[in-house]
C-alpha cells in the first residue's frame, strides 16, 4: 500500500467518525423524546383502560374522555410518520451502509466509524 493510499484511507476514516459522532447527540436527544412519549402514551392508555366509563361510552367520547392518552397517541403517530426511527437509529444506518461497501475492498468499520481492514484472501 503506497503512502497516497494510506492518506487516504486515513482521511476516510477520520470523516467517517466524524460523521457518526456529530449525530450521536442528535439521535440521544430523539431517542429521548421517543422514550418520553412512549412512556406517557402508556401511562395514559393504562389510566384509559382503567377506567370504567370507557366500557360504557363510545369510542370517541372514550378517547375525548382522556385527552392525556388522545394528544400523546397522536403525537406518537405523527412522530413516526415524520421519521424519528430513522433518526433514531442513523449511526447505525450509516455505519451498516458503509460496511457494505467496504466490503468490496476487503475491509469493514465498527460502529463509531473506524476501519477494520481484513486480510487479504488467498487465491
Amino acid at each position: 500500500m503506497s503512502l497516497e493510499q494510506t492518506e487516504d484511507l486515513k482521511a476516510f476514516e477520520r470523516r467517517l467518525t466524524e460523521i457518526i459522532s456529530q449525530l450521536q447527540p442528535v439521535t440521544g436527544r430523539w431517542r429521548m423524546v421517543l422514550v418520553f412519549i412512549t412512556i406517557c402514551t402508556a401511562t395514559g392508555a393504562w389510566s384509559w383502560l382503567w377506567d370504567p366509563d370507557t366500557s360504557q361510552v363510545s369510542f370517541m367520547q372514550s378517547l375525548w374522555n382522556h385527552p392525556f392518552f388522545t394528544l400523546s397517541c397522536v403525537m406518537l403517530v405523527f412522530l413516526f410518520l415524520c421519521g424519528i426511527h430513522k433518526r433514531v437509529v442513523a449511526p447505525s444506518i450509516i455505519s451498516s451502509r458503509c460496511r457494505q461497501v467496504l466490503s468490496d475492498y476487503n475491509m469493514s468499520c465498527d460502529d463509531t466509524g473506524k476501519l477494520i481492514l481484513k486480510p487479504r484472501p488467498t487465491t
